[in-house]
């Protein structure tokens, strides 16, 4: 919080230098609100009326976004692309590209298509609503089965200063969630209003390394303040886009290169931020989480490398929600990702961590690790095959003073269980996927994927109650410490529709079905309402379900 207060007091300032330096006429020193409306009714006027050139605008935005969890697919024409000096090169396996920072929906006021703001480029702005809609039946994170019929909306705005006070600039991003519709308790996965989850204060040096061997500019970077982002492949830093709500965390970032470099290091320290739904959010002053990521591009056409670091500290909240809250734990994880392509036969993405430390009174010992290849096909369709494996340890005894389990630290969820129910831990997984693109405006996709216990001693996370969030207390039923549960959780086949209409409107229906394995049926089984005779209990149901969507995301500049 101390660095907040200190940041915004440096924000008001520069608002007062820019306003005295920069405004158009000595009669204009405050904010017109009227022009603003007026420039907004352009906006979209000029959105409707000139799709031609909102068309050659997207070009830019395209460039700087991620293919976040797939769920804003910008299909680019082979056109459109351009060539660039930059040593970044994507992956091509699934959802592992991290969101563009500054997000992909933000863009300089002076690409907005008002005339007026054409020379500003050194403000940048943005706006975004999500509307979802979900029918799930039977849905095994709760204890409670039948049909739930949930909205989830969010909006985001989003406004920075960069270029034009170097090496000072800022950014805050505003977000607000809200769940509807829906007859389970709200937790902080669904709601988290008026909240803050980027206000940060930066030095940017551009030069400050000198220039690669490409000449393109090595700059130093220096980041205090709140700050949501995507690192490495996203399954250990994520913003979470497909949630409701976003991860964010309070410290510093120092960064020595940038993307577009052949080579870049990410050095920061930081304490996550605990969403309090209707308060303002704060930090978790119980948690630090550290690391140093490293990323070599200079072969990116045949692989890039990025080998990292990552730890956190955990000093025992008595009050913490959970029992591991209440733990004094260390962890340690040295790792490494590596992805690019064997010429023309295959494309590839590969990850090894190892997990060291202690947890209470349990010393840590785990590992994780990720495989995936797959193929682009040379049609107009744009096909891909992806294969995928992915293996996290879990507890395999629970009475040796040793923690198995693997710890996804801020990673993201959905890509491993479009339903929510497992993530990277006490985990065993091969996944088939297939992606084609039609036209430029729809894509779709089918996978097929199932899930086993590393462990059958361990849990199952996302079941029965069981890690929801902070708000729901998890009676442990998706673990059976014995072992006697067996280790197959089930099985999914998904498919879902992109559709976009146009360069700012994106659309996604999408349905899974889960068909439930002998761990999921036993654990109902074994805590069933028949059984236990008490609240909390399981209502007795197949384990089967099912799990319907449909998604629009706009950006409003």
């Amino acid at each position: 919080m101390r660095l907040l207060n200190l940041f915004w007091k440096i924000v008001l300032l520069s608002i007062l230098f820019i306003s005295s330096n920069h405004a158009a006429s000595d009669q204009k020193k405050s904010i017109d609100f009227q022009a603003m409306q007026q420039d907004i009714v352009q906006i979209v006027q000029a959105n409707s009326a000139n799709k031609n050139a909102t068309a050659d605008k997207k070009s830019s935005q395209d460039a700087k976004s991620a293919e976040v969890e797939k769920s804003l697919p910008t299909i680019v024409p082979a056109a459109n692309k351009q060539i660039t000096t930059s040593y970044h090169q994507r992956s091509n396996s699934y959802a592992t590209n991290p969101d563009s920072d500054p997000p992909r929906y933000v863009r300089k006021l002076s690409e907005i298509g008002v005339e007026r703001y054409n020379n500003i480029n050194w403000l940048e702005v943005g706006l975004e609503h999500r509307t979802r809609y979900e029918m799930r039946h039977d849905d095994i994170r709760r204890i409670e089965g039948g049909t739930d019929n949930p909205f989830f909306l969010r909006h985001r705005a989003w406004i920075g200063i960069k270029d034009i006070l170097d090496p000072f600039r800022f950014a805050v991003e505003f977000q607000d969630s809200r769940s509807y519709n829906s007859k389970y308790v709200r937790t902080d996965q669904e709601r988290n209003e008026y909240d803050l989850i980027n206000a940060y204060g930066e030095l940017y040096f551009k030069r400050g390394l000198g220039v690669d061997n490409r000449n393109q500019d090595r700059p130093i970077r220096f980041r205090v303040g709140r700050f949501a982002y995507e690192a490495t492949d996203r399954r250990f830093i994520a913003r979470n886009e497909w949630r409701n709500t976003t991860n964010s965390f309070e410290g510093f970032r120092l960064t020595l290169g940038k993307e577009a470099n052949d080579w870049e290091l990410d050095l920061f320290g930081m304490q996550p931020v605990r969403r309090l739904q209707t308060k303002f959010d704060k930090a978790n002053h119980h948690l630090w989480f550290f690391g140093a990521i490293g990323t070599w591009r200079k072969w990116s056409d045949i692989i890039t490398i990025q080998p990292y670091y990552l730890g956190q500290k955990q000093t025992a909240d008595p009050d913490g929600f959970t029992a591991t809250n209440r733990l004094d734990r260390e962890i340690h994880m040295p790792g490494f990702r590596a992805y690019g392509k064997v010429g023309n036969f295959f494309d590839f993405d590969v990850s090894y961590n190892q997990q060291l430390g202690y947890s209470g009174t349990n010393r840590m010992d785990a590992h994780g690790y990720t495989i995936e290849i797959g193929k682009n096909f040379d049609h107009a369709w744009k096909p891909r095959v992806g294969l995928f494996y992915g293996y996290a340890t879990g507890d395999k005894n629970p009475n040796d003073n040793v923690d198995n389990r693997f710890d996804r630290f801020f990673g993201f969820a959905r890509p491993w269980s479009a339903d929510h129910y497992v993530i990277y831990e006490n985990l065993k997984s091969p996944k088939i996927r297939f992606e084609a693109s039609p036209t430029q405006k729809i894509g779709f996709e089918l996978g097929y994927g199932a899930y086993w216990l590393a462990s059958r001693t361990d849990r199952m996370f996302d079941i029965l109650d069981g890690n929801i969030s902070n708000t729901v207390k998890d009676p442990g039923f998706n673990r059976d410490r014995t072992g006697q549960s067996g280790d197959f959780g089930g099985h999914a086949f998904e498919g879902r529709i992109r559709y976009q209409p146009t360069p700012r409107i994106n659309t996604i229906l999408g349905y899974t079905h889960f068909t439930a394995g002998d761990f999921v049926k036993n654990r109902i089984a074994a805590n069933s309402c028949d059984v236990l005779h008490q609240q909390p209990c399981v209502d007795q149901r197949s384990g089967d379900t099912d799990f319907l969507y449909f998604e629009v995301l706009i950006s409003l500049l």
